[in-house]
């Protein structure tokens, strides 16, 4: 375990440390590449913050208006006769849309039921086993001006499908 440590510890300043002197050695000049492609980040980052706005007000609409509750509302009986809880559904619902939504809502399931819960654990192993698919073909693909995304949209979303049904069927065995 202490050999493993070190590595992490030490495997990212090592890596710095490879390329600057690689650079060295070829005579690129590091500092100067290094300011050109923060220039290009922040570019980046403008070009991005109208698609982050426009899906983070999009988000916020659907838990104000009380839609995401209505669908859970109808959807939980067939959801208790699987063995689902309905109060994860708003977290499989917002994580491929956005992480920081899903964060929040998987932070008010563990303060309602706890971290050590059922419903805490799934919420967690959701979490880390799915991705935000929407935000990732909004914002990447939308900033490098890709419009046809229909195949990539859908294997996304079936991976995301999949990382839910998964994390149920592994937490109920672990845990349930």
């Amino acid at each position: 375990m202490a050999f493993l440590s070190a590595i992490s510890t030490w495997i990212i300043p090592s890596f710095l440390l490879i390329v600057l002197i690689t650079a060295y050695m070829k005579k690129i000049p590091s500092y100067e590449l290094f300011v050109e492609g923060g220039k290009e980040g922040v570019k980046l980052a403008f070009s991005l913050l109208p698609f982050l706005v426009g899906m983070l007000v999009a988000i916020s609409i659907l838990r104000s208006s009380g839609a995401l509750d209505a669908f859970i509302q109808l959807i939980s009986p067939l959801l208790m006769k699987a063995g689902i809880p309905p109060d994860i559904i708003p977290l499989a619902l917002v994580r491929p849309i956005s992480g920081n939504a899903a964060l929040g809502v998987m932070t008010e399931i563990i303060s309602t039921h706890g971290p050590d819960s059922f419903i805490g654990i799934l919420a967690s192993t959701i979490q880390g086993s799915t991705d935000t698919t929407l935000y990732i073909l909004t914002v990447y693909f939308g900033a490098v001006g890709i419009k046809r995304m229909g195949y990539a949209l859908k294997v996304g979303l079936l991976a995301d499908l999949v990382g839910i049904i998964v994390s149920v069927i592994i937490v109920t065995i672990m845990f349930g």
